[in-house]
């Protein structure tokens, strides 16, 4: 019995294994025909492809009209045309006064005992500012008048002496010795009364240095001193008072060293005030002679007419005309294109077919602002400029507009 168990399963063992290589051999077939069918489709894709492809240039070939409307490049063109084209220097400056006075101390300077200015006011030229401490030179007056007085008595006393010796002399009474003595004090008093009479007017003019008074007439842009402080004109902070005329005003910019040959004294610059809103334009004034080490830049001047509205140090924006060039041919800056051996720009015209085409055209341009160019070279008045769509075009590739369609 047990032999015949073991026979049993023996058979089935062998039976499965049969059964699964039959269904391997199924798949591998199933598999391979598959296969063979997708390749036959490409095969027949292929074919098809290849005939419209042929069909397609033979309908091309019978009628020129016939073109497909996928390989047409939709562009947007515009006609060149003349214009005068200017190039300007842009730059940032700000507005100045023509005349600012900072006022400092005719003197050594001194402690303040009054101010008689408020910032912003209108100040006349010669209009007292300050009042300095003046009770040391004060004494110093004092002391040199007195002395002047007491030497103004010796030589009255020493003249009347040498006339009263003289007549003595006259007389035939007394010695020579007496008159040359009384004589040579009368000229030695002379000359201390003069040395007297000057240190009386440099007292009194060191008297007058106390009196600080504006040497022009504007407005008080700074006045930063107080009562009981040192007024020395000039501090660490800046300057104690400032006075700004602003009858006389100028918008003043710093210019990039490369622009040296292209600005010069009466090139004509537009001027922006944005904060009061103005327009301006005039010329430059000056143009310094130095170039600053730290910017690289020299500065130039323009003066402007007095207005209320303007006010020292407010931001101006400046175009300074560097370049002009009457009717030159002038198109957008961003159609211009270039590579290894030119720049150029793409044009629409007719092929010999009839066809509307893009046409590569190399071009020579001249300066740049903005978004314009002038171009010197390879465009004439008339030619129709493709201003959209240029971008990946070839030459002679078909292309059409908006209004075509």
């Amino acid at each position: 019995m047990k032999k015949i168990t073991q026979i049993a399963t023996v058979a089935l063992m062998a039976a499965f294994i049969a059964s699964c290589a039959d269904s391997k051999k199924d798949g591998t077939a199933l598999l391979d025909d598959k296969k063979a069918q997708l390749e036959k489709l490409k095969s027949e894709r292929s074919k098809t492809d290849e005939e419209i492809s042929k069909l397609q240039a033979e309908l091309e070939k019978l009628d020129s009209n016939a073109v497909s409307a996928s390989k047409i490049k939709l562009v947007a063109t515009a006609p060149v045309s003349i214009q005068d084209f200017k190039h300007y220097i842009d730059l940032q400056g700000h507005v100045d006064a023509e005349n600012i006075s900072y006022i400092s101390p005719r003197g050594m300077g001194g402690q303040v005992k009054a101010v008689y200015v408020k910032q912003g006011q209108l100040v006349r030229n010669g209009q007292l500012l300050l009042k300095l401490d003046d009770a040391i030179i004060n004494q110093q007056v004092t002391a040199a008048r007195q002395q002047l007085e007491g030497i103004k008595t010796q030589l009255a006393f020493a003249k009347n002496l040498y006339q009263r010796q003289k007549n003595l002399w006259d007389q035939g009474i007394g010695t020579e010795v007496q008159l040359i003595t009384s004589k040579t004090n009368v000229e030695s008093l002379e000359n201390q009364l003069k040395a007297a009479q000057e240190q009386v007017q440099v007292a009194i003019e060191q008297q007058r240095t106390t009196n600080v008074y504006s040497d022009v007439t504007g407005i008080a842009d700074i006045v930063n001193i107080k009562v009981g402080e040192i007024f020395q004109g000039m501090t660490a902070m800046g300057p104690q008072i400032k006075i700004v005329n602003t009858s006389n005003l100028k918008v003043v910019s710093t210019i990039p060293e490369n622009y040296l040959t292209r600005v010069h004294k009466g090139s004509v610059v537009e001027i922006t005030i944005p904060d009061a809103n103005k327009k301006i334009t005039s010329v430059l004034s000056l143009i310094s002679q130095a170039i600053d080490i730290t910017n690289r830049g020299f500065v130039a001047e323009a003066k402007i007419a007095n207005d209320p509205a303007l006010k020292p140090n407010q931001s101006a924006v400046l175009r300074i005309l560097d370049y002009s060039a009457p009717k030159a041919v002038v198109i957008p800056v961003n159609t211009v294109q270039s590579d290894e051996t030119a720049k150029y720009v793409y044009l629409m015209e007719k092929s010999g077919n009839g066809r509307t085409v893009a046409r590569k055209q190399v071009v020579t341009i001249g300066e740049v602002y903005g978004s314009s160019v002038e171009i010197k070279t390879g465009l004439k008045e008339g030619d129709q400029l493709i201003t959209e769509g240029y971008q990946n075009l070839y030459d002679g590739q078909l292309i059409g507009t908006e209004a075509a369609r």
